[in-house]
């Protein structure tokens, strides 16, 4: 197999790797599977015939190097990404191939933005961090509802899970990102992250029907915090998480997700409805789909597609709205997801 217009997957053995790869296949696109186990990796590809194996270690600069080496581009599906993300791109900008990753860890996603922004940018190297349910989609969705205005007073991204059996990686990330905050909370306003100790609160979200009025944690917060200010003007940005859905994260015994069809999606469904408001006028979108980990490898796949074919709006280190047409990327995404767009 050339590996000229390959993809590697770094982490391809977990659970949203394996959703990446098998997206990769389904498109045509040949893809290289990589990460620390040997074994693992060998099991994936004798499972699929037609990948390519190369072991690295994220402390093994050369190892990655040569997992890199002549590829097209990396998607990274390795957490947690405050472990991962430095190494695999900086072996990307190494090897001047364009890096995506699916990191959810808010801090993660902040250094990768204050560490290798000049790398990328001095290098002309596509980085797109956050591709993924959270942060890419909520920014894309953010940035085909403001259209034409650059600048707006308030965002908030509603999650409308049914129900959230996290992963063994979700977990770790999770635990990672506790202790990188000393356990507060987090929050996005005046312009700033802020940390602070103050319990979490309910309240109600009117999301689209047929979902309808539902509880949400308020200020539940995620990626978008970091990849909607990273090109737009907004000052406050909030997320907020379904009530039942927070409740099965912070359960231990919660299990990780089940698969029940032919993809290997679990029956989690999911709305993302988005509000920007702006001068006294409401824009709403809302995406609505199946299983957030599996919706993760169109996001992540379709990405790397548009930067290859040079459908990007910049280049260097930029968010999923700041880097592609938001409203052209999100449609094309069906059937996987169903979108609705301000007109």
């Amino acid at each position: 197999m050339s590996t000229t217009t390959a993809v590697v997957v770094y982490g391809a053995t977990g659970h949203t790797g394996r959703f990446v790869v098998a997206e990769l296949r389904r498109r045509g696109l040949a893809a290289v599977v990589s990460g620390r186990d040997a074994a693992r990796l060998e099991a994936l590809a004798a499972e699929w015939g037609d990948v390519d194996v190369r072991p690295a270690a994220v402390d093994d600069p050369d190892a990655l190097d040569r997992a890199l080496a002549g590829a097209a581009a990396v998607i990274n599906c390795a957490g947690p990404f405050a472990v991962t993300g430095g190494p695999v791109v900086e072996a990307a900008l190494r090897a001047g191939i364009p890096y995506v990753d699916v990191a959810a860890e808010i801090e993660a996603n902040a250094a990768m933005f204050a560490d290798h922004a000049e790398a990328a940018r001095r290098t002309g190297t596509p980085v797109v961090p956050a591709m993924a349910f959270y942060g890419g989609l909520g920014d894309l969705l953010v940035t085909a509802a403001m259209g034409e205005w650059t600048a707006a007073d308030t965002v908030e991204v509603a999650y409308g899970l049914s129900g959230w059996h996290p992963t063994p990686g979700t977990r770790t990330a999770g635990e990672v990102s506790h202790r990188r905050r000393a356990g507060r909370r987090v929050r996005f306003a005046d312009g700033a992250l802020q940390y602070h100790d103050d319990q979490a609160s309910e309240r109600d979200w009117h999301f689209p029907e047929p979902l309808g009025r539902r509880a949400v944690v308020a200020e539940f917060t995620m990626a978008d915090v970091v990849t909607v200010p990273s090109h737009l003007a907004v000052p406050d940005v909030r997320t907020h998480m379904t009530v039942e859905a927070a409740r099965d994260l912070a359960g231990e015994d919660t299990p990780a997700p089940e698969a029940v069809d032919d993809l290997g999606r679990s029956d989690q469904t999911f709305v993302v409805d988005v509000l920007v408001r702006a001068d006294g006028v409401e824009r709403r979108a809302t995406a609505r789909g199946r299983d957030i980990y599996a919706i993760t490898a169109p996001l992540a796949v379709e990405a790397v597609r548009r930067i290859l074919a040079g459908r990007t709006r910049t280049t260097g280190l930029a968010s999923a709205g700041a880097m592609f047409d938001a409203a052209d990327f999100l449609r094309s995404l069906a059937p996987h997801l169903a979108v609705e767009l301000p007109r």
